[in-house]
């Protein structure tokens, strides 16, 4: 199946302020810049890396790229020679999910019946070519089951608890894709203790789905954001969007895509697991060195600096310990 022939489309979520690296960055920089537009490797950018695996799966023309107001410069910047395609600034930064039923909005009235790949613009992945089958295969399997979406999972290394962890179903088989039985955002250590023994996986925020299956979960889970989307999905097919767009942001709540609907719609999820790559969020300077120290590949920015601002997180980089407390139901249900 081509994914291409499928009306795929992507949606770039570029609108965080890279918090947890902000210190680093502007140690090294002089000057604030979200990590995301950072080149850490290499000569592109983590917002760039995303941008060009996400259209060698579908037309730059499908791509939808959601982002912060005041990140216009770097974004205008990054994005030249990339290709027409669609940019939402949004208004304020309302969370993850007014960001990924924004990008849904502009897609739906577009195309109704279309597949999308959601995709975090932080993350770093290698080899690409991996990457990349493993999200066709993830857009297959949201194809063929179009009632709901597919999380791409990662095999833990570590006790992270500022992930969010994928349970598996019990006796689901173990491929392509399983049902998932529980979904943990950044659980307590008992918690991820007990996950880990269910062979629970990393979520990676990188989703492939049927615009109807998100927006139904959009409606079943996020009831008190939707009315604006609705509101917002009319004004676009008026051709009067801006200033609708401007209204809605005023009183919208912020909410989370993982905390608010990924843990509250299990029942509805999918996962595949990603084998072959190597994935990581990026989130702290210490992770992006051990990265680029283990594939052996020279860092875009002084190794030193980020030794010196290390500081060790015990709970979130404790190496695994296996429990022997099982993982009853009751214990994380929704």
């Amino acid at each position: 199946m081509s994914t291409d022939s499928g009306r795929l489309w992507s949606i770039v979520l570029a609108g965080g302020e890279g918090e947890r690296t902000r210190a680093y960055v502007e140690e090294w920089l002089g000057y604030h810049k979200p990590k995301q537009y950072c080149v850490f490797v290499g000569t592109r950018s983590l917002f760039q890396h995303t941008v060009d695996r996400a259209d060698a799966l579908s037309s730059p023309e499908r791509r939808v790229v959601v982002a912060a107001r005041e990140h216009r410069g770097h974004l205008l910047e990054q994005l030249a020679g990339r290709g027409e395609g669609r940019v939402i600034l949004q208004p304020k930064n309302r969370g993850t999910a007014p960001g990924v039923f924004l990008a849904l909005t502009y897609v739906r009235v577009r195309d109704p019946n279309a597949t999308v790949v959601i995709y975090p613009s932080d993350h770093f992945v290698y080899p690409e070519s991996a990457f990349l089958n493993v999200v066709r295969n993830a857009v297959r399997n949201a194809q063929r089951h179009p009632d709901g979406p597919v999380l791409l999972g990662v095999r833990p290394s570590t006790l992270e608890l500022d992930y969010g962890w994928i349970v598996p179903s019990p006796g689901e088989p173990n491929g392509p894709t399983r049902r998932v039985e529980a979904f943990l955002e950044k659980p307590s250590q008992r918690l991820a203790e007990q996950a880990l023994r269910k062979g629970a996986l990393w979520n990676t925020l990188i989703v492939a789905s049927k615009v109807d299956a998100l927006w139904a979960l959009g409606w079943r889970c996020l009831p008190e954001i939707m009315p604006a989307f609705v509101r917002l999905w009319e004004a676009l097919r008026a051709g009067c969007d801006d200033a609708v767009l401007e209204d809605i942001y005023r009183t919208l709540p912020a909410r989370d895509f993982s905390s608010d609907l990924l843990q509250r719609a299990s029942d509805r999820l999918r996962v595949l697991e990603m084998n072959g790559v190597w994935w990581s969020d990026w989130g702290r300077p210490e992770r992006i060195l051990e990265t680029l120290r283990a594939l052996e590949r020279p860092a875009a920015f002084p190794e030193a600096l980020v030794l010196e601002l290390k500081e060790i997180d015990s709970l979130s980089s404790a190496p695994i310990e296996k429990s022997e407390r099982p993982l009853s139901g009751a214990s994380y249900r929704i």
